[in-house]
C-alpha cells in the first residue's frame, strides 16, 4: 500500500485558541473522510507559532496534544525522495566497494562508523588507485587487513591466522632463484610464489610475513610447518601470479582512497533553496544527508530534485499573507476555511474555500463535520466550544452570531462542560498578565495587516480583571515602539479588552495611529491610548473602522 501524503492543517502566526483548535479538529475530521473514502492524504495539524496560556489550558483540560510546529513550509530535504544508499566500514576492500557500486548502480559510497558519517569513496577514486602507478609498500602504507587480501584474490588461509594486518613490508613477485631471492626479500615482506618448494622455503626463511601460494599449487606439510615455527601466514589463491600480483591492490581498505576531510554535508531539515544553490557551486555528483542527530540517513544529487513536490496545506482561521507560515508561497494550498474578511493569498490552481460571517472558524468546522454525517467525539467537541468561546468573548463579542451560540451549546453538552464555569477558567488561564513579560502579552495574539501601502499590526488581549489590563500599559507601550521600528510598521496597535465591561483600552504608537483612530470612532485619544466603549472584536469593530480612514 502506497505511502499517505501529508497534508499540512494550518492557522495562522502567533495562534489563537480558534487557530489551534480549528486545525486539530478540521485534520480529524479529514482523516475520517480520508479512511472513508480510501484518500491519499494524511492530515497533520500544525501550527505556526506557540501556543498561549488559554490554548495550553485547553489541550490539558481535554489531554490533547499540541499540533505539529511548522516555522517555515518550503520543502525540505526530508520531503525529497533521496537515495536510502547503505554505508560501509572503512575497512570494507576496494574491490568489495566497486562491487556495491555497480549491484546498486551508484557512483559514490558512504563510510560510516558507528551511523556516522566518515568519509565518501567514489568510482572516480577508485578508478585513480587503480591506474595510479604506486610503489611496493602500498599494501602495508594502507594497512590492509589479511583478510581483505583472502577474500579479494579469493583465496584460503592455510597457515596463520586471518585476523591481523599486513602493515609492515613490500609486496614481492618471487620470480627469481632462491640465491636472487635472498638478496631482495626482507623481513615482514608479502611474497607471491608459484608451486617451487625451494623458493617457498626461502621466502619463509628470509622472515617473510605472508606467502601467497598462486595456481592452486599445494603446499606440503613441511613448507606449512616451517611457516608456523617462523611465524608466517600462508595463504593459497587459485590464479596465476600475474592475477594475483594485479589483484592485490583492490584489497585495500577503502580509508586510504576515501575523501573525509571538507565533506559537505546537507540535514534532513535543510531547505531545499538553500541546497541547491550549494550544489550549483559544488559539481559533485552525489551529497551525503544526516540526520537530526547527525546520523548518516542518504544520498542527494541534483536529479533527485527534479520530482520534488510541494508541501499540500489547508489554511484555518486566516487568508492573509501576512499571517500564514513562513514559505507558504512555495506550498499547494487546498482549502482554506475562514471567518475573516478576504485577504490577499493568490493561488496557482482552484481551491474550496469556504468563508462565512460567523463568529469563529470553529462554528464552521462543526458544521462541516454535520454535513458529512460525522459524530463529534467529546474530546473534538470541548476544542470546538473553547475555541468559539475565546473568538466570541463568551457570546459578548458583536461578530457572534446566533448559530455560534447554538453549536457551543450542543458542543457543550457533547463535551459534558457547563458553560460558563468552564469560560471563567479559560479565560482566567489565559490572563495571567502580570508575571509575563511584554514580548509574551504582545504576540498571544498579533497580526499584521496591510491596506493602500499603510503596513500596521494590531495585537489583542481580553481579560475579566480591569486592573490586570492596565498593569500592563507600562511594560507594552515600549515594546510596541520596538516592534513598530524593527518590522517596517506605520502603527502599532493593541487592543486591551475588558471582557466584562466590553469596552477596550487602546494602546497606539505610530504617527498616524491617533488620527485614524480618531476619525474612525469619533474620540479624541489620549498621547498613546484610547477608550473605545462597546468595542471588543479585531476583526468586525476595530479593522474595517481602521481600513476606512486608512488614505
Amino acid at each position: 500500500m502506497a505511502k499517505k501524503k501529508n497534508v499540512f492543517v494550518i492557522g495562522h502566526k502567533n495562534p489563537d485558541t480558534d487557530s489551534i483548535c480549528s486545525a486539530i479538529s478540521y485534520a480529524y475530521l479529514k482523516n475520517l473522510l480520508s479512511e472513508r473514502n480510501n484518500g491519499e492524504f494524511n492530515y497533520v495539524p500544525s501550527r505556526a507559532g506557540q501556543i498561549n496560556e488559554e490554548t495550553q489550558f485547553v489541550l490539558n483540560h481535554f489531554g490533547v496534544e499540541p499540533p505539529k510546529y511548522i516555522s517555515d513550509i518550503r520543502p525540505q530535504v526530508s520531503d525529497i525522495e533521496y537515495s536510502r544508499t547503505g554505508g560501509v566500514h572503512e575497512e570494507l576492500s576496494l574491490k568489495n566497494a566497486w562491487y556495491n557500486m555497480r549491484k546498486e548502480q551508484i557512483v559514490s559510497l558512504p563510510i560510516l562508523e558507528d551511523e556516522k558519517l566518515k568519509g565518501i569513496i567514489t568510482i572516480g577514486d577508485i578508478a585513480y588507485s587503480d591506474m595510479d602507478v604506486y610503489d611496493n609498500m602500498i599494501l602495508s602504507e594502507a594497512q590492509t587487513s589479511y583478510k581483505n587480501i583472502v577474500e579479494t584474490i579469493d583465496g584460503e588461509m592455510i597457515v596463520g591466522d586471518i585476523e591481523g594486518t599486513f602493515d609492515e613490508g613490500k609486496v614481492v613477485v618471487a620470480s627469481a632463484n632462491p640465491d636472487v631471492m635472498e638478496s631482495y626479500i626482507e623481513p615482514h615482506d608479502l611474497v607471491l610464489l608459484s608451486n617451487r618448494y625451494e623458493a617457498q622455503l626461502c621466502a619463509i626463511e628470509m622472515d617473510a610475513s605472508c606467502v601467497v601460494i598462486c595456481t592452486g599449487a599445494v603446499v606440503s606439510k613441511t613448507i606449512r610447518k616451517m611457516a608456523k615455527e617462523h611465524g608466517c601466514r600462508i595463504i593459497s589463491s587459485p590464479y596465476d601470479t600475474y592475477t594475483v600480483a594485479r589483484l592485490l591492490n583492490h584489497s585495500m581498505p577503502v580509508r586510504h582512497f576515501m575523501t573525509s576531510d571538507g565533506l559537505i554535508t546537507f540535514k534532513t531539515t535543510d531547505f531545499v533553496d538553500d541546497i541547491q544553490e550549494i550544489m550549483a557551486k559544488k559539481r559533485f555528483r552525489d551529497f551525503p544527508i544526516v540526520d537530526k542527530h547527525g546520523n548518516y540517513a542518504g544520498m542527494i544529487s541534483r536529479r533527485n530534485l527534479l520530482d520534488l513536490e510541494k508541501k499540500r496545506m489547508i489554511l484555518v482561521d486566516h487568508n492573509e499573507k501576512t499571517q500564514a507560515v513562513d514559505g507558504f508561497e512555495e506550498a499547494e494550498i487546498l482549502e482554506i476555511i475562514d471567518h475573516h474578511r478576504l485577504g490577499n493569498i493568490e493561488t496557482t490552481a482552484p481551491l474550496y474555500f469556504r468563508n462565512q460571517p460567523v463568529g469563529c472558524t470553529a462554528t464552521i468546522v462543526t458544521q462541516i463535520y454535520d454535513e458529512n454525517g460525522i459524530e463529534i467525539p467529546p474530546q473534538i467537541a470541548g476544542l470546538l466550544l473553547s475555541a468559539i468561546l475565546s473568538d466570541t468573548l463568551m457570546f459578548r463579542s458583536p461578530t457572534c452570531t446566533p448559530i455560534d451560540r447554538i453549536i457551543a451549546e450542543r458542543l457543550a453538552a457533547i463535551a459534558d462542560v457547563e458553560i460558563e464555569d468552564y469560560a471563567m477558567d479559560m479565560f482566567d488561564a489565559g490572563s495571567a498578565l502580570r508575571s509575563k513579560t511584554a514580548n509574551e502579552i504582545f504576540y498571544q495574539d498579533f497580526k499584521k495587516f496591510n491596506d493602500k501601502k499603510i503596513n500596521f499590526g494590531v495585537g489583542q488581549i481580553s481579560s475579566m480583571n480591569k486592573k490586570e489590563l492596565a498593569a500592563c500599559t507600562e511594560k507594552l507601550l515600549p515594546y510596541m515602539e520596538e516592534v513598530k521600528d524593527k518590522s517596517g510598521l506605520d502603527f502599532v496597535l493593541f487592543m486591551m479588552t475588558d471582557i466584562l465591561t466590553e469596552s477596550t483600552n487602546l494602546l497606539m504608537v505610530g504617527e498616524m495611529s491617533k488620527e485614524v483612530i480618531g476619525e474612525a470612532f469619533h474620540v479624541t485619544p489620549g498621547e498613546h491610548s484610547a477608550e473605545l466603549p462597546g468595542v471588543v472584536s479585531r476583526k468586525k469593530q476595530l479593522i474595517p473602522a481602521i481600513l476606512n480612514q486608512l488614505p
